[in-house]
């Protein structure tokens, strides 16, 4: 009895892993050692937006056997973070929140999903912005928001992907900014960064991040200002560099922002199998400064051929080759530096006043007048949502995995367990190992694909379509 006393003490001391993190100007700061955050991610959405079932009684976190199963894999992949786009707030997450938490990971958590009533659309987009959608995100920030390895959520993902959208979509999405921000001050003990991941789309990318950072004039704590803004970018495909994929005009257009800046998603597969090579740019001296790392695309296998891991129906999974070819570009990173950076001493970057002349691109919305609460929205704002979902850290008292996971090779990953991690730990190479068989990445590169993702130009070979793939589904956006 005292033994399994101190063993269920054991437990609870390991699920508090993660320490919750604030954000600082610019970055993403550990509020416990002063140091900066970055996000070595992995976007997880098992069966894509169409597998978002949440009348079938599950959605990507509320299965605990799959999420010690993947939380495992993600250890030995390295990551620190993963972006999960599709939820159901009337589910209970607990087990798997907990068991990602005492793996070191932190959680990017879409509000969205790709169900009619649960997203804005991307025309008419008044249509969409009613109570019973509002109701429906806060009831999201319930749910998540006791978890302290929640790191933010996002109001929106590629809701513009052109002008057209960018004409009309700009003030709905600053709003539900808004509107979840102060949904948060009001009924969250703690704050929770909200933001917006966009796509790299260079007629609109510049104009969504200067529309939605900046403050509306004398009210420096505007609340539909967003935290953080995030982009889904493809643009490095095999073996390129800093300038060819055009991360170098990221970095420029960037580097006066007043809020962390990130990729949600990358991993370009136009060259087959993946290399990553973008994976020491992003965390070096080119970048860093002012990119706070990313979310590669993505762990799941699906029909577009991005995935890390095929997982069957019955829960059994096999690497795939991208899975070690990622966590080899992971592994080569200082990670004790990466994340002990401090953020600099000098002066901060000011967020700019909200003004028409922010806006370049000739379409674009520059009015910052944003729409009212709809009709019920201020109560339920006010009073919180109700049934109110609540979500707590639980014991785990077994961390094995079940299913039977493979290697490229065939070969069985034997005794695969997550690895619970001390008081304000976070996940990186070497945390967990595998046996890895004899062929664990594949095969040299070659130029095309069958799958290969199709990549538009525009004006002075800026990218012109990026990928979120559960994004624009039906006009509907995420």
């Amino acid at each position: 009895m005292i033994l399994q006393s101190a063993l269920l003490a054991l437990s609870a001391t390991l699920a508090a892993a993660v320490q919750p993190l604030v954000v600082k100007d610019n970055y993403f700061i550990n509020p416990k050692t002063g140091n900066r955050f970055q996000i070595i991610g992995v976007a997880y959405q098992p069966g894509g937006s169409a597998g978002y079932k949440p009348q079938e009684g599950f959605d990507p976190l509320s299965r605990k056997e799959h999420c010690l199963r993947d939380a495992a894999l993600m250890q030995v992949l390295g990551v620190n973070t993963i972006r999960v786009y599709n939820l159901s707030p009337d589910l209970n997450h607990d087990e798997c929140a907990s068991i990602f938490n005492a793996a070191g990971m932190y959680m990017l958590l879409d509000v969205n999903s790709p169900l009619v009533g649960e997203s804005l659309q991307n025309f008419n987009t008044w249509e969409s912005y009613y109570d019973t959608y509002l109701n429906r995100t806060f009831a999201v920030v319930e749910a998540f928001k006791n978890y302290p390895n929640t790191l933010a959520f996002f109001s929106g993902n590629e809701v513009i992907s052109d002008i057209p959208s960018g004409k009309v979509v700009p003030p709905y999405v600053r709003a539900v900014t808004r509107d979840l921000k102060n949904y948060i001050a009001k009924h969250s003990s703690r704050p929770i960064p909200v933001g917006y991941s966009a796509a790299d789309v260079r007629d609109v990318l510049f104009d969504s991040y200067n529309y939605f950072q900046c403050h509306e004039e004398g009210d420096e704590k505007d609340m539909s200002h967003g935290d953080l803004f995030a982009l889904n970018s493809y643009s490095w495909c095999g073996n390129s560099d800093f300038k060819k994929s055009t991360f170098d005009d990221l970095v420029e257009g960037f580097k006066e922002s007043s809020v962390p800046i990130f990729y949600s998603e990358y991993g370009c597969n136009e060259v087959t199998p993946r290399i990553f090579t973008e994976v020491g740019t992003i965390y070096g001296p080119e970048m860093t400064d002012v990119f706070s790392g990313g979310v590669v695309y993505e762990y799941v296998q699906e029909d577009n051929n991005y995935g890390l891991v095929d997982v069957k129906e019955d829960g059994t999974a096999e690497i795939l080759p991208d899975f070690y070819a990622f966590r080899d570009q992971v592994a080569k990173l200082d990670h004790k530096a990466l994340q002990s950076m401090k953020p600099p001493s000098g002066p901060a970057n000011k967020a700019p006043v909200c003004d028409p002349k922010l806006i370049k691109t000739k379409g674009f919305a520059n009015n910052f007048t944003l729409p009212e609460l709809p009709p019920n929205a201020p109560e339920i704002l006010e009073a919180g949502v109700k049934p109110k979902p609540s979500g707590k850290l639980v014991d785990i008292s077994d961390w094995k995995v079940t299913f039977k996971v493979t290697n490229p090779d065939g070969s069985e990953i034997e005794n695969l367990a997550v690895k619970p991690l001390s008081n304000d730990e976070t996940n990186q190479p070497g945390t967990n190992t595998v046996n890895e068989g004899t062929s664990s990445t594949g095969s040299a590169p070659s130029e095309t694909s069958s799958n290969a993702a199709v990549v538009g130009y525009g004006a002075a070979g800026a990218p012109t379509m990026a990928f979120g793939f559960f994004a624009l589904l039906a006009g509907l956006a995420l």
